[in-house]
């Protein structure tokens, strides 16, 4: 879609730029990812008054030009490099009314790049209700900019918006906000000559930015590096002399252009609730019953969605069924394409609850305050205190989970986050730890209260969350990142949620994981049927033979003959020849060939467990029904002890292994679209696969 001018929006976090984007380009809009980066890049499109169309360009909040995350990173470089597909032909700086001193930061910094400017003075009903009086006209005289008084989330002046962007200069008429080259004349001198940029500010931030700029090559990098070395370049004092101009110029012009009315003794609203929501006690336990609730609604709201999901699946498969003709195509496309489709789908009611909650959270400011409350306990095992939603949200699906780590700033704290998510224990491990348990754990009480069945579940529960804590913690120490650290958040006042973003974000997670995670999906639920529907040369032709005879066909009932069948077909197909082959490797660990064809199958999914071994034990009556599964895997005999095959030892080294292995495709894709780069879901494959075997060989050699 080519557009007749490109706008990139800029602005502090919290000051409404979403919801601004959100009313200039309504659904007119698309998601995709900054070039070279894992970024969400938001670009929608308005029409404009005169009849031109706009791109709007949604860039990460930001509270300085100078980044402390690659989200921040983006804003210096969309707006420096030229002549590129995201260059902006105009910014709109976004500016919270009750917030303008330290808002107009990041506008002087824009403006000194040079670039056309437009001021959106957004909030102003709020500044009205602060009683903040402020002169407009003589303010936009002083910036030399045009400012328009909005409030976007009541939709008021986002017409007059449109109105000046489309007559907004084609060049930068702003006036000069500090003496850029009185910071740091020699660096600055050398690099515009070096560079032919007659821009100051420009050159400044190439002296403080150039390693992470993606327009720089190398050589033009290390140049910058051996300039700054000749000139005794300092950028931490250098960025604390700009700091204070700034600060200095911005007190200047809102001198007489701002007037705040003296509420030093007044206690705000919002000061009130944070000493009960941010109390060193009552703050956590109420923290911890919001988390209750919303656990328990992702698994109460999602469960009927969810089953009319399974149940349109199941009919749509039963109608294929009886429409398509019998043959290899017709199971590829109900087995393997439309059976890959129904495990993406059923996700969605999971996915956009949490979403919703994320986004009511943030809407509403509290999301920021539980932030700040566990950063102090979870940095000190290398996480953030952003981190403890999506941990908290894996006990639900790790994948709406990681999708929610976007939201921490910073580059490790983010990757650690990534990568420990997937141990704590999701909804597809509890039918695998119920059936296990049931097997293998005495139904009574102790101390007339716990049951032991669900004491031992706690217990999985209780592990993964350890488990993800130490991991982090040692991962602390292996991943290296050159950027520290820091947590900076400001709290914004409590607010109303926006329930169209709600919803918007309900849809857009939604629709990302469908369309990304998905063909991930599909494509592996085929290879695995194709897997379990074919083998080496002419087995299966064999088998058909065999039991085509007098002394099967009279003996047994049609439904019971089929059974045997198809397990005999599982066990020769090549499903069946890698359970054989993996044999010897899950030996130690307790596990049989016909296990061996369960962990390979589950690898979609972990449910898929209970399923496989029904099939394994060719069960009477539904594959799905629990009991029968039950049933026949306590009644299953090892050829070899003749003993129980599914012992203490056995049901927990697979409750082990279940705990940590990465069998879950769906988040193999999410991890890979999350940080593209396919060694990042391959590192954690392979180092929970390591920490499944360990645990899992414990667990069998402890307990057998």
């Amino acid at each position: 879609m080519k557009a007749d001018i490109r706008v990139a929006l800029v602005g502090n976090p919290n000051t409404g730029k979403s919801t601004l984007f959100n009313a200039l380009t309504g659904l007119n809009q698309k998601i995709g990812n900054f070039p070279g980066v894992t970024v969400d890049k938001k670009i929608g499109y308005s029409q404009l008054p005169d009849g031109r169309q706009a791109e709007i360009i949604d860039l990460p909040g930001t509270y300085s030009l100078y980044p402390k995350s690659k989200d921040e990173s983006i804003v210096f470089s969309v707006l420096a490099e030229k002549n590129t597909e995201l260059t902006p032909d105009l910014v709109v700086v976004i500016i919270d009314a009750t917030n303008l001193k330290r808002n107009l930061l990041l506008y002087t910094q824009v403006a000194d790049l040079k670039i056309p400017v437009i001021i959106a003075l957004n909030m102003m009903d709020q500044a009205k209700k602060a009683k903040i009086e402020i002169d407009v006209e003589l303010l936009s005289q002083r910036l030399g900019v045009p400012i328009v008084p909005v409030s976007a989330r009541k939709l008021e002046g986002i017409e007059q918006l449109k109105n000046i962007i489309s007559y907004a200069n084609k060049f930068a008429l702003q006036q000069d906000s500090i003496d850029v080259k009185a910071i740091a004349p020699q660096i600055i001198a050398s690099i515009s000559s070096e560079f032919k940029t007659d821009n100051p500010y420009f050159a400044l931030q190439l002296a403080h930015q150039h390693e992470t700029l993606k327009f720089l090559t190398p050589a033009q990098s290390d140049r910058i590096e051996e300039l700054e070395k000749e000139h005794s370049f300092h950028s931490q004092k250098a960025q604390a002399s700009e700091t204070i101009a700034r600060y200095n110029y911005i007190n200047d012009v809102l001198y007489d252009t701002v007037h705040t009315p003296v509420t030093a003794h007044d206690e705000s609203v919002s000061n009130k609730i944070d000493k009960v929501l941010t109390h060193r006690v009552f703050g956590f336990i109420i923290f911890m019953s919001v988390l209750l609730f919303m656990f328990q609604s992702i698994f109460a709201w999602s469960a009927y969605p969810m089953s009319l999901i399974e149940d349109l699946f199941v009919w749509i498969e039963g109608g294929l069924r009886h429409v398509l003709p019998g043959g290899p195509l017709a199971d590829l496309l109900i087995d393997g394409v439309v059976a890959g489709l129904s495990g993406v789908m059923v996700f969605i009611p999971q996915i956009a609850i949490l979403f919703a909650f994320i986004s009511i959270l943030e809407d509403t400011g509290y999301m920021s305050r539980v932030t700040f409350m566990m950063d102090k306990i979870m940095r000190k095992v290398g996480l953030n205190g952003k981190s403890v939603v999506p941990l908290i949200g894996g006990f639900a699906c790790a994948v709406p989970s990681i999708m929610s780590t976007r939201t921490i700033e910073n580059w490790k704290d983010r990757m650690i986050t990534i990568m420990v998510t997937p141990l704590v224990a999701c909804s597809a491990r509890l039918p695998v730890y119920t059936l296990l348990i049931s097997l293998v754990v005495p139904h009574k009480n102790v101390w007339w209260i716990f049951n032991l069945q669900g004491l031992a579940l706690t217990g999985m529960y209780v592990l993964s969350l350890l488990s993800a804590v130490i991991v982090a913690y040692v991962m602390k120490f292996v991943l290296k990142a050159r950027e520290r650290g820091y947590f900076i958040m400001e709290l914004p006042v409590y607010r109303m949620p926006r329930w169209n973003n709600v919803l918007f974000s309900m849809y857009e997670r939604s629709k990302t994981f469908v369309l990304q995670a998905g063909k991930v999906i599909i494509a592996v639920s085929v290879i695995l049927w194709v897997l379990s529907s074919y083998g080496p040369g002419d087995r299966f032709k064999k088998i058909e033979q065999t039991y085509s005879q007098p002394q099967y066909t009279k003996t047994m009932t049609p439904d019971s003959l089929a059974r045997v069948i198809s397990t005999e077909k599982l066990e020769n197909s090549y499903a069946g020849v890698l359970g054989h082959t993996i044999e010897p490797v899950i030996k130690p660990l307790g596990f049989d060939w016909k296990i061996g064809i369960a962990l390979i199958t589950s690898f979609a999914a972990r449910e898929v467990f209970v399923g496989t071994m029904a099939t394994i034990y060719s069960v009477e009556g539904d594959a799905d029904k629990i009991d029968s599964v039950q049933d026949k895997m306590r009644n299953a005999k090892n050829p070899n002890t003749g003993g129980p095959v599914f012992t203490l030892g056995v049901a927990f080294s697979l409750m082990m292994f279940y705990a940590f292995a990465m069998q879950c495709a769906s988040t193999v894709a999410v991890v890979y679209r999350e940080t593209k780069d396919w060694r990042w879901p391959a590192a954690q494959f392979a180092y929970m696969t390591v920490l499944a075997y360990g645990a899992a060989f414990l667990a069998y050699h402890l307990l057998k």
